[in-house]
């Protein structure tokens, strides 16, 4: 019995003692909890302004919310400790520290594709090589860009599916964007007879493209002979189209040769068929006429010799 009166007295003790401290520290709990209601003001007041300059300067969504969220949680953090500290909670502060960089280092390596993704998004946001509505070739993936985000770049193929390239992807291959500059230059290969006049054959060629759909007028068209095929002289047309979607360049190609096919009818330019000798292994250089008669005679004479 008197163990535990012992004991009851001992935590009546400590409990007094705690609710002394506690009196005592009732004024820095008033002071800790008043700090920690101005910091989420203050950080949000904060936040909202910032977004405000951030999106005069930069147009990717994804970047502003980046820089924002950020600064947000990088005041709340640095109110928290305040607030630890006005506690009288030093240590604490010191153990979330080591602890923090501690995760933070765990996490850096358990997710390193994550990270390098998210600093590869970073950058593209901030250099800008390409937008949404873009038309690029990489990674051998070529369509439109419907969606760029920290993480991923969504690509529109011209087929309709829908590519996700990691970040780290496009950053670090290259990237050809088609749309850069707002126009594309067509090449086509044509051929034409030996027999034709070439100087002709490119005066008649430049007319015809001359007004060929969503055609650069400031360019000229240009045909320059460029091979001596099997069977034909090669020449490549070349001009220059407007460009904004695929269908801009593959239109504007199939309207130059449906032009091109007009106008050689017109002036009966002829486009040769491919060549081709076939050898049947008659031997000593014979025609295949000569010993077909020859095969068909030792025919008849058996048949005769027969009857």
């Amino acid at each position: 019995m008197k163990d535990i009166n012992n004991a009851l007295e001992l935590l009546i003790n400590k409990l007094e003692v705690w609710g002394n401290q506690i009196i005592l520290l009732l004024p820095n709990l008033f002071v800790a909890l008043i700090l920690l209601i101005l910091t989420f003001y203050i950080a949000r007041v904060i936040r909202r302004g910032l977004d405000n300059v951030i999106s005069r300067f930069s147009h990717s969504t994804a970047l502003n919310n980046l820089i924002s969220t950020l600064l947000y949680l990088t005041l709340i953090l640095i109110g928290f400790f305040f607030v630890l500290s006005v506690l009288k909670l030093d240590k604490v502060v010191v153990s979330l520290l080591a602890g923090v960089g501690i995760i933070g280092l765990a996490l850096g390596f358990a997710f390193q594709d994550i990270a390098a993704n998210f600093i590869s998004g970073v950058i593209i946001a901030v250099q800008k090589p390409f937008g949404v509505g873009d038309m690029i070739e990489t990674n051998d993936y070529f369509g439109v860009i419907e969606r760029i985000t920290l993480r991923t770049i969504d690509i529109r193929k011209p087929t309709g599916e829908l590519v996700k390239l990691p970040n780290k992807m496009v950053f670090e291959n290259p990237v050809t964007n088609l749309s850069f500059h707002g126009t594309r230059r067509v090449d086509l290969e044509v051929g034409i007879s030996y027999a034709e006049d070439l100087e002709r054959v490119q005066k008649i060629v430049i007319e015809a493209l001359e007004d060929v759909k969503n055609r650069v007028k400031t360019r000229d068209v240009e045909v320059m002979y460029d091979a001596f095929g099997d069977s034909s002289i090669n020449f490549k047309a070349r001009f220059w189209v407007s460009y904004s979607r695929q269908v801009d360049y593959v239109g504007a190609k199939s309207d130059a040769i449906i032009r091109i096919k007009k106008a050689f009818d017109a002036n009966n330019i002829v486009i040769p068929f491919p060549i081709r000798t076939l050898d049947f292994a008659i031997k000593g250089g014979d025609r295949l006429s000569d010993e077909l008669q020859s095969i068909n005679a030792s025919l008849k004479e058996g048949r005769t010799n027969e009857n």
